[in-house]
């Protein structure tokens, strides 16, 4: 199965995509495919990968990858990947063709895959061409990843809602 979650900052996919892998999982713990490349060094993002952390307690294997999710993700296991918005931003020199081919290599695996994705796309068009760049990719992709997925869940203020 491939589930989608979709909504702003802060607004509980994580939490709700935790639960959906935990209630996937068969018989070991699920992984949690961590995207955030920790090159940036920047110390209000790695306070909130400690709370993530904190929230999925030992409940998942981690494993930390910010380019290639095929390489991580194999038949037979449910992954979490948390989050795209990440993937996204650290794959901007790489041609949106490569994520999508990334993207069909997971589609066809015998694995359970929940994907967390930020809505960056409801405000005003930013106006320097890599923040531009990013919001696009975003909107591309959610189409994408949607378009592949059995299950696609909005959330927000801490609810979710299904659209397919």
């Amino acid at each position: 199965m491939k589930v989608l979650y979709y909504g702003g900052q802060k607004s509980g996919k994580s939490r709700h995509a935790e639960a959906k892998a935990l209630a996937l999982t068969y018989d070991k713990k699920p992984y949690y495919i961590a995207t955030y490349d920790s090159s940036y060094s920047d110390e209000e993002m790695q306070a909130r990968i400690h709370a993530h952390q904190a929230q999925r307690q030992s409940r998942f294997i981690s494993i930390e990858e910010p380019f290639d999710l095929p390489l991580v993700v194999e038949n037979r296991g449910t992954y979490l990947i948390d989050c795209l918005s990440m993937w996204i931003l650290n794959t901007l020199d790489i041609e949106i063709e490569e994520l999508y081919r990334q993207l069909n290599e997971l589609a066809v695996l015998d694995a359970n895959i929940i994907f967390v994705l930020n809505e960056v796309n409801a405000g005003v068009i930013p106006m320097d061409s890599e923040s531009r760049k990013f919001v696009d990719r975003t909107g591309l992709i959610g189409q994408y990843v949607a378009s592949l997925c059995d299950e696609v869940y909005e959330v927000k203020l801490g609810i979710d809602q299904r659209l397919k």
